[in-house]
């Protein structure tokens, strides 16, 4: 089920911090009235914070070391006054940065699934569900802790900063000096922590991508798992994957812990350092108690932010290791939409002009693909189909007919030839024109959470006044009818309260409601029981009627009828013609038919 390396998730190379928060300020513009309100608050909650150990130094030494009492009530009135104007203004700041931040998150989740819902499917093929989701959700989520804890406050820790430097010099600079001793050695720490805790980072996040990873095809499918007895080995993968996601934390874990221990034995050494060299002061004469006070209370606060800084530090380091996985995500190219594939490959815009009744509705030309370099799963294949003409594709499975129906619909691009649509390349089409005018049925069908009706109309209001008469024209109209609440049925996930028959007969249905011009079936009868199977295809008959058809399938019965049955074969059209013709030549098409209904 699992093999080695398949959750393994690239961790980003260097980005530079510059660069991310500049492309990421545009998720965080629209709010600037916000961020301008909360900048406005910084410099008034520092000025809060600058004044309380000054106004403890003048009731030190203005009153109590003097013994004058007189006016000291209204010192503590003042300090009292500070407290509450510094507390209103943090309120404010916080308040405001979290409401940004589940904005910005919101805004970014939008931006994500509007263009992951444009990725080439190919990329699909090689990113586990997972992973995609963990982009979404748990690295969109770091952002939010980074607003939670008040990044944009740093311009306020620094200009708190600034400000405690500038008064303790003003007040006494040989104090100041020795205290600030310990500065240069506090810079290295910060600058040697900081590349190890952003590969911590990006470890965290690549691990947690590779366990949601894993959940995500565990819980999808659980019935295989249980059904051969495989829980314990499952218990054991996810067990070996939970353990390397916890052991990815343990690094981010102990240099977290480290700069915080670090950032408070400075702490205390320079409170150590103020009590010696002070002390001395004082005893001389050249210093007042109430300065020794003040400068204490000032390297408490110096400090103070500084301890904040180093856990916002953590914080930033995993934001950016986030942003730097969401935007990889986000300047992965998404599907031409617009033609655009047509400017990248030279394509032959074909011989027959739009709109002449003579020219092929669809023509395969020399079309070859592979999904692997050097495997190629269409070489050379070249079909003409013309309005109206039921074709049907067999072969064996791996051949490369679900291929030839996803270059045409443009899932995947093709490597060399061309696919025509009335005379025009597909390169050069939009795609949703192109998907406008093609219907696909697949042998598992695909339904979403919601009702009956929306899963045939698929939320479209143009197409819901045709649901009744789509379910009606395949027979899905028969059981729809005898639920409770009829259209208005629930689907749960994955359509798990019907059978396979009955979400077959839907996504049928939703064929038959967009009314396609070009119908592709790709082994839709596959999963229908015979009783279902003889209803749908009288469905199908009408649902066939006036339009062109790509039928695959392995039951040939079902497709004996068709106006011509392409046999595909390593990648290559093997023979062409209709039932009683390829069955004349006694051919490939000859040797299936045999080994289905004769066991030869």
């Amino acid at each position: 089920m699992h093999h080695s390396g398949i959750y393994e998730e690239e961790i980003a190379g260097k980005a530079y911090d510059t660069r991310l928060l500049a492309r990421f300020a545009r998720y965080v513009a629209p709010y600037r009235t916000a961020i301008t309100t909360v900048l406005i608050t910084i410099p008034l909650v520092a000025a809060s914070r600058l004044a309380q150990p000054w106004i403890i130094k003048l009731a030190i030494d203005g009153h109590i070391t003097t013994g004058r009492l007189a006016g000291l009530e209204w010192i503590a009135l003042a300090f009292l006054g500070v407290l509450i104007a510094e507390s209103l203004f943090s309120f404010l700041q916080v308040y405001l940065l979290q409401s940004v931040g589940q904005r910005v998150m919101a805004d970014m989740r939008e931006e994500l699934y509007h263009h992951v819902m444009r990725l080439p499917v190919p990329w699909f093929d090689r990113v586990p569900t997972g992973s995609a989701v963990t982009r979404l959700t748990s690295d969109v989520e770091v952002l939010g802790e980074m607003f939670a804890s008040g990044i944009i406050t740093i311009f306020g820790d620094v200009l708190l900063l600034a400000g405690i430097i500038s008064v303790m010099l003003w007040m006494n600079l040989k104090l100041s000096l020795v205290t600030f001793s310990i500065l240069p050695l506090l810079l290295y720490v910060a600058w040697a922590f900081r590349r190890r805790m952003r590969q911590s980072f990006r470890e965290v996040r690549a691990r947690l991508g590779r366990l949601n990873a894993f959940l995500a095809e565990c819980i999808g499918g659980i019935s295989i798992i249980q059904a051969f007895n495989r829980e314990r080995d499952e218990e054991r993968r996810f067990s070996d994957l939970n353990a390397s996601y916890r052991d990815a934390n343990m690094p981010v874990i102990f240099w977290d812990a480290s700069l915080y221990a670090i950032v408070e034995a400075l702490s205390s050494i320079a409170v150590a350092l103020i009590i010696w060299y002070g002390g001395g002061e004082i005893l001389r004469g050249a210093l007042t108690f109430g300065v020794l006070v003040a400068f204490i209370q000032y390297i408490e606060k110096f400090f103070t932010p500084i301890r904040d800084l180093s856990a916002k530090y953590s914080v930033m380091q995993g934001a950016m290791a986030a942003l730097e996985r969401i935007f990889a995500l986000l300047d992965t190219p998404a599907e031409a939409t617009e033609g655009e594939a047509a400017s990248q490959a030279p394509f032959d815009r074909g011989e027959h002009p739009p709109g002449r009744e003579d020219c092929p509705l669809i023509e395969f030309r020399n079309v070859s693909f592979a999904y692997r370099e050097g495997d190629n799963a269409l070489e050379g294949f070249s079909l003409v189909v013309r309005r109206g003409e039921r074709i049907a594709l067999v072969g064996e499975s791996g051949g490369g007919k679900t291929t030839i129906t996803r270059l045409l619909t443009r899932l995947y691009e093709l490597d060399s030839g061309s696919i025509f649509i009335d005379g025009v390349d597909v390169r050069a089409m939009r795609v949703s024109d192109l998907r406008r005018r093609i219907g696909v049925v697949l042998q598992d069908p695909c339904l979403f959470a919601g009702s009956i009706e929306f899963n045939i109309c698929m939320g479209d209001e143009g197409v819901r006044a045709r649901v009744r008469t789509a379910a009606a024209a395949v027979g899905a109209d028969r059981f729809i009818e005898r639920l409770a609440k009829g259209y208005g049925e629930e689907v749960r996930e994955r359509g798990n309260n019907l059978s396979v028959g009955e979400k077959q007969l839907i996504s049928f249905a939703r064929a038959v409601a967009f009314d396609p011009e070009v119908l592709v079936l790709d082994e839709a009868t596959a999963s229908v029981d015979s009783a279902s199977e003889q209803m749908i295809q009288e469905g199908i008959r009408g649902l066939m009627r006036g339009r062109t058809s790509l039928v695959i399938a392995h039951r040939l019965s079902t497709i004996q009828d068709a106006d011509r049955i392409v046999v595909v074969h390593r990648g290559r059209k093997s023979e062409e013609g209709t039932h009683q013709e390829l069955m004349g030549i006694q051919g490939l098409y000859y040797r299936l038919h045999q080994l289905q209904f004769n066991g030869l």
